[in-house]
């Protein structure tokens, strides 16, 4: 692509309205950051009610939306595309999240977002997700594929009826959590994931275990791994 085309892709990313919900302010300012040499970002919100509003007042084009958000009846951001899509119809749904739970992942695709990627995403392929969305392709973390395809089948991979009931039982951050340890991850590191404090992770990982009835991480990390959760 030479300068001339450059110039006029971007040029034409600039008249994309793009809105921002996440309940981390730093998180959210520095998507907002990334976000702003190319596109219009027009609005931000921390919480369900907010998000609501926001959306709208501004109907943007592109909502990018966290999965967990503070607020409204718990529902998070399945629970802002369900009561938004109506309040802004030509809007396109983006989520973003830490998690990668194929239920989070579920809900929130058959609650009509386009797409789904993980906060490891790089700035240049958030921003190339972003526009495709808008083009009206669907985006995907590669690791999710299989997800969002066993989401329209019916299925979930992984997920033996012997282990629902066990998993269902665990929040949707309980699980966040129970991933990242069971993975390998230090309580210092899973706190930096997810933005919340070493001893909230401490929290959910002593609920995690009690729920699960196990005695440490190691048994925690054999029980994910035989439910291919990790």
């Amino acid at each position: 692509m030479n300068a001339k085309d450059t110039t006029m892709e971007h040029s034409d990313d600039a008249s994309i309205r793009v809105a921002v919900i996440d309940d981390h302010e730093m998180f959210r300012t520095g998507v907002i950051s990334t976000l702003q040499p190319y596109f219009d970002v027009v609005a931000q919100a921390a919480d369900v009610e907010g998000a609501q509003q926001m959306i709208a007042d501004s109907k943007p084009d592109v909502v990018l939306l966290d999965v967990h958000v503070p607020g409204g009846s718990g529902g998070g951001g399945t629970e802002i595309l369900l009561k938004s899509q109506p309040l802004s119809p030509d809007s396109v749904f983006l989520a973003l999240s830490v998690s990668d739970s194929p239920q989070d992942v579920g809900s929130v695709i058959r609650a009509g977002a386009r797409g789904y990627v993980t906060k490891t995403i790089s700035g240049d392929d958030l921003v190339s997700s972003i526009r495709q969305v808008h083009e009206g392709y669907a985006v995907f973390s590669p690791k999710l594929a299989g997800f969002v395809l066993s989401t329209f089948q019916g299925t979930t991979p992984g997920y033996g009826d012997a282990g629902d009931d066990e998993l269902d039982s665990l929040s949707a951050r309980e699980q966040d959590v129970m991933r990242l340890i069971a993975r390998g991850y230090t309580y210092k590191e899973t706190a930096a994931e997810l933005f919340i404090s070493i001893k909230t992770v401490e929290t959910h990982v002593s609920k995690v275990l009690r729920k699960l009835q196990l005695s440490n991480r190691n048994e925690l990390t054999r029980w994910a791994a035989d439910r291919r959760l990790v």
